[in-house]
């Protein structure tokens, strides 16, 4: 079999007798790259962008971090456009994501320094930060969790210091929830993926991913302790949010 078969998501296309719940294991971490790339929209182009926005809000000798950072797309896309001086620092939970991490790192970006946590971003100490990214990683987050993280994110920022916050959202409206999620499935099948893997798929993920409306988002952002947020991206049910942390 080739490389590139090899790392083709086929976790949910043989008929399941139970569905579990979805989590971030070895057999994910091995076909991730396809998967997230074959599921969410505007995943490609938020990477694409995210230099432009670390490029004028990174400071020099600060920290860069990308909590949830699964296989380091997120630092790898951003590392040549900071300034001198700064650091990298992805975390993330599962060390099956962590170890591919590594080698991807290793390849795209030798030259930076980074370094690599194996942590519940939750328990983790943010300091000297000036862009701490969240891709798609909120969401999997429990709902009493998330303004506590936030607040820590704020918080553990320099002024002037931004996050970067991509998340799968819902909407209030149920025809236009509807709609979209028609569209994200359509967009998945066109992509490869048969109608069974899409419904194995919304079985596995329903319980563990949470999304919210953008307005949720915003006004926690909000109470967290940012001092303006504003989507600068979303494609059908995601969307990326840019919250700012006020200058002195």
């Amino acid at each position: 079999m080739k490389e590139k078969d090899a790392r083709k998501d086929r976790i949910y296309a043989d008929p399941l007798s139970k569905v579990g719940g979805f989590v971030f294991d070895e057999s994910v971490a091995h076909v991730f790259d396809d998967m997230i790339r074959r599921s969410v929209p505007c995943y490609a182009m938020t990477l694409s962008l995210m230099p432009l926005i670390a490029q004028r809000y990174a400071q020099k000798n600060s920290t860069i971090y990308d909590l949830g950072c699964s296989l380091g797309a997120g630092l790898a896309a951003i590392a040549r456009s900071l300034p001198k001086g700064t650091s990298l620092v992805g975390v993330d939970n599962s060390q099956s994501m962590l170890n591919r991490c590594q080698i991807n790192l290793q390849d795209a970006i030798p030259e930076k320094k980074w370094s690599l946590k194996c942590s519940d971003i939750l328990d983790l100490d943010i300091t000297n930060a000036s862009v701490v990214i969240l891709n798609f990683t909120l969401q999997f987050i429990p709902l009493e969790s998330r303004l506590p993280l936030l607040s820590r994110i704020a918080k553990g920022l320099e002024p002037g210091g931004v996050l970067l916050l991509s998340e799968k959202i819902r909407f209030e409206d149920e025809n236009t929830q509807q709609g979209l999620t028609d569209l994200h499935h359509d967009f998945k099948k066109a992509n490869g993926y048969s109608d069974l893997e899409v419904s194995q798929k919304r079985a596995a993920i329903e319980n563990v991913l949470i999304p919210e409306s953008i307005q949720e988002h915003r006004e926690r952002l909000n109470q967290a302790g940012f001092d303006h947020s504003e989507v600068w991206l979303q494609c059908f049910n995601f969307a990326s949010l840019l919250a700012i942390k006020a200058s002195d």
